[in-house]
């Protein structure tokens, strides 16, 4: 058997510790990892932060980056790779929101993995099982009183000149998915003096204005996972007509990411089933009525469930 040369032995002792090498941690990311302006975005933004880490990615956290048009903006110009985004919102995203499908939990969701895959190379990932629709909220004395407790009794109050003063984000006011669709379903129509619009979608902040009547407010824009209502006194009105598409947090990636790190689907899957309902109301809470950091409150979460330790 032919021996190795002098060359070849010091090409071997040079190369072998780079053979079958282990992707280590510091060559995983970075993973740049943003989420809209309001509570749930952000609490889902550190979620996914958090659990990246854990599984040993380096991370960029650009949590609350900015409202749905800029943050759209910024993944499909690979600015962020991954954030968490609402089902519902595809049929805004491609121009369809016509369609009866996006009322469908499942049927929207399969529609928007297929048609930003196709258009945009993104991928949805796990939905969590909440419903995150935009909703109109109200104090509850001013409900009882007025007898509100549908946006069709909300339509009638304005229709026949009942004082109001909604708070909402400048999306909320604009978009077509939200007070517009609801003025067109329910036949009312707000005027500009009977809005206080604000620049980010927080809606601590829009409820806390009609709990409080800051500036005259007394109705406001609200999510379905909300955890402060009960807790500030307000009470969300039925969308009867089923105006709302569903929205469900999913988190979203760029599909080159994903690929180059597959393992991020498995990590995240669990979490995001995980998060009913009541889960993401009471977290939510945590960090709107408690005033606890967003970041701690979802480590409390990941830890208590055993997803990070």
């Amino acid at each position: 058997m032919r021996r190795p040369t002098f060359i070849a032995v010091i090409l071997s002792l040079f190369l072998t510790p780079f053979i079958h090498m282990p992707v280590s941690a510091a060559t995983k990311g970075p993973v740049v990892v943003a989420s809209k302006i309001d509570t749930e975005g952000a609490l889902l933004g550190k979620m996914i932060v958090l659990l990246l880490e854990e599984n040993g990615f380096k991370t960029v956290d650009k949590t609350e980056f900015g409202p749905t048009p800029m943050i759209r903006k910024a993944i499909s110009s690979e600015q962020i790779d991954i954030y968490p985004e609402y089902t519902g919102n595809g049929g805004f995203f491609f121009g369809i929101s016509d369609q009866p499908i996006w009322k469908d939990a499942l049927k929207g969701y399969l529609k928007v993995k297929e048609l930003d895959k196709k258009n945009n190379d993104i991928v949805w990932l796990t939905p969590a099982p909440a419903n995150n629709t935009w909703a109109i909220c109200v104090r509850r004395d001013l409900a009882n009183k007025e007898r509100l407790s549908t946006l069709e009794d909300f339509a009638s109050f304005v229709n026949r000149g009942g004082r109001v003063k909604l708070a909402g984000s400048e999306e909320f006011v604009t978009s077509g998915a939200a007070l517009p669709a609801f003025q067109k379903a329910y036949g009312f129509s707000l005027r500009k003096d009977q809005l206080l619009t604000l620049s980010g979608g927080n809606t601590a902040q829009t409820e806390k204005a009609a709990a409080q009547g800051i500036s005259g407010v007394n109705f406001a824009m609200a999510y379905g996972t909300d955890g402060q209502l009960a807790a500030l006194g307000l009470v969300v009105l039925d969308d009867t007509k089923r105006v709302q598409p569903v929205y469900e947090p999913t988190p979203i990636i760029r599909a080159k990411v994903l690929a180059k790190y597959p393992e991020i689907e498995g990590i995240l899957d669990p979490v995001f089933k995980s998060l009913d309902l009541v889960t993401l109301q009471t977290l939510n809470a945590s960090i709107a009525v408690e005033g606890l950091d967003a970041r701690e409150v979802a480590a409390k979460y990941l830890k208590s469930k055993g997803f990070i330790k």
